[in-house]
């Protein structure tokens, strides 16, 4: 079975991943894996950071931190059992990237229902799917 699930978590919507983060705290509890909770926080173009007053790359990062933080304390298992990662950049880049560098092998996520721009799943879902160093396991949001 998976030892090491990475779930990533929209911090500008963190209770889309719920369905994941419990199919992934039951994985954890029944088979002892470990969750690899990881938020992306989209790239900023240099001219708009540059219109962003200071230190907000810091506050997203600290905010997005405190909301992971309570995701972890909501799962109810040991703290060794769960850590967290933020990173900034293309979302299904950073998955990919983050998947492979913390030696998960599943990452488990939630897509949002289809439409005209996605078709089947989410594009970063889909993205995810087709370039992940591993299995991916998509449930429908």
């Amino acid at each position: 079975m998976f030892k090491k699930i990475l779930v990533p978590v929209d911090p500008a919507e963190p209770g889309f991943a719920q369905e994941a983060l419990s199919k992934a705290a039951q994985m954890a509890r029944d088979y002892g894996a470990k969750i690899h909770l990881t938020a992306v926080s989209p790239e900023v173009q240099s001219f708009v950071a540059t219109q962003l007053p200071d230190g907000w790359q810091k506050r997203t990062f600290d905010q997005t931190m405190v909301i992971l933080d309570k995701i972890k304390g909501d799962l109810d298992l040991p703290d060794d059992a769960v850590d967290s990662v933020v990173k900034m950049g293309s979302v299904y880049h950073e998955i990919i990237e983050e998947a492979e560098a913390s030696g998960c092998d599943l990452v488990l996520m939630t897509s949002h229902k289809p439409g005209l721009s996605t078709y089947f799943i989410g594009s970063n879902a889909a993205h995810v799917v087709r370039h992940a160093p591993c299995s991916v396991m998509v449930l429908r949001g």
